[in-house]
């Protein structure tokens, strides 16, 4: 039996997504945690099928300074389990990691941010990208801006295999929008409360249109690092009473809050083929997003959303209000938003695209 090594930062509903359906697969499945954060990420447990590995990794928050010990365990993984091929990422941190063993062949995954994000952060962090593509097999991407970074850091396009990672599209399903016809308009927020998904530019655009518009409703999901400037832009605002927080909330639970709402809203700095734009888009909401290049792949202005200049709350507010404007269009809108997931981003099918990957790789080795 073919043996795989999957290998992630931590386990979160995309590691259980990819777990699930290779545990239907005839590999036999090895999970590698490399860490244990603070925040609840996933709360179901493994397929049973997967076999989860002890080592010195997936116990808490890594740093640099863990690397060694990290690396010569990795070493002893590998010539315990023996796999016939790894599955790794984010590029940096598990991806890097395998590279630096030398083991081949390594599947690098790019869960979007180590690419657009942190590959830039300084040269230490580009250096380290171009390493572990380099000594990757294929590179795994979920979307075109994904893939035209990656060539930029020198992997080549031949080598990139892309597609969207999709959901599983019979979990989100289309409901009828909670107040037609009524004034009240409610957004939602799936986003960490963290920098890089723009949490605070949206606290801010929201208390400007909240002060035009005393019907708008925000639900965030989640929490972070930003919550108390959060709270306080939407006190000072004037606004904290029509802002409800659930905190962080299971994937089960997840359908529920797109059907308590109107619009799904991001204002992240960046994404690929975002997963919580795919689910709003499944449940059939409209969105409201930053105008980056994996939101662009995805969102027609005017069919399933809009786009508002990225990290200008102004324009945010404007977006806001024009779209609460628009709910005469919004049964067109769900149509074309369920089409685009149905279309692009049903699990099922992109899976297979992962599988075809595999057995290219397991043919050259």
């Amino acid at each position: 039996m073919t043996r795989l090594i999957y290998f992630s930062r931590d386990y979160t509903n995309h590691d259980l997504r990819f777990l699930s359906a290779l545990a239907r697969t005839d590999y036999e499945v090895y999970f590698l945690r490399l860490e244990r954060r603070r925040e609840q990420l996933e709360d179901r447990p493994l397929p049973i099928e997967v076999r989860q590995v002890k080592w010195a990794g997936g116990k808490r928050t890594v740093s640099l300074v863990d690397g060694p010990n990290l690396l010569s365990d990795l070493r002893r993984v590998i010539k315990e389990i023996k796999p016939d091929l790894i599955h790794a990422g984010p590029i940096q941190r598990g991806a890097l990691l395998v590279a630096l063993t030398g083991f081949r062949p390594l599947i690098s995954v790019s869960w979007g941010y180590d690419l657009l994000h942190d590959a830039d952060r300084n040269m230490f962090w580009g250096n380290a990208t171009r390493f572990t593509l380099k000594r990757s097999v294929i590179l795994i991407g979920d979307c075109d801006t994904v893939r035209n970074k990656a060539v930029e850091y020198g992997m080549p396009n031949e080598r990139i295999v892309t597609f969207p990672w999709g959901i599983e599209l019979n979990s989100f399903v289309p409901g009828e929008f909670p107040f037609q016809g009524s004034h009240q308009f409610t957004l939602l927020s799936t986003r960490n409360w963290e920098p890089i998904y723009g949490v605070e530019i949206l606290a801010k655009a929201f208390v400007k249109a909240a002060q035009q518009n005393e019907e708008l409703r925000l639900i965030m999901l989640g929490n972070g690092s930003l919550a108390n400037q959060l709270r306080q832009i939407f006190t000072r605002g004037g606004v904290l009473d029509r802002v409800i927080f659930p905190g962080q909330v299971t994937h089960t639970d997840l359908p529920n809050y797109f059907r308590m709402t109107d619009v799904y809203v991001s204002a992240s700095r960046t994404d690929g083929s975002s997963i919580s734009l795919i689910e709003a888009f499944a449940s059939g909401r409209p969105a409201i997003v930053s105008d980056i290049p994996g939101n662009r792949e995805w969102v027609e202005p005017g069919k399933n959303g809009w786009w508002f200049n990225d990290g200008e709350e102004a324009d945010l507010t404007k977006a806001i209000l024009y779209a609460d404007s628009q709910r005469q269009n919004f049964p067109e809108m769900s149509k074309a938003a369920r089409q685009t997931a149905e279309g692009r981003a049903d699990w099922d099918k992109n899976f297979q695209m992962l599988l075809s990957a595999y057995e290219a790789v397991l043919a050259q080795y």
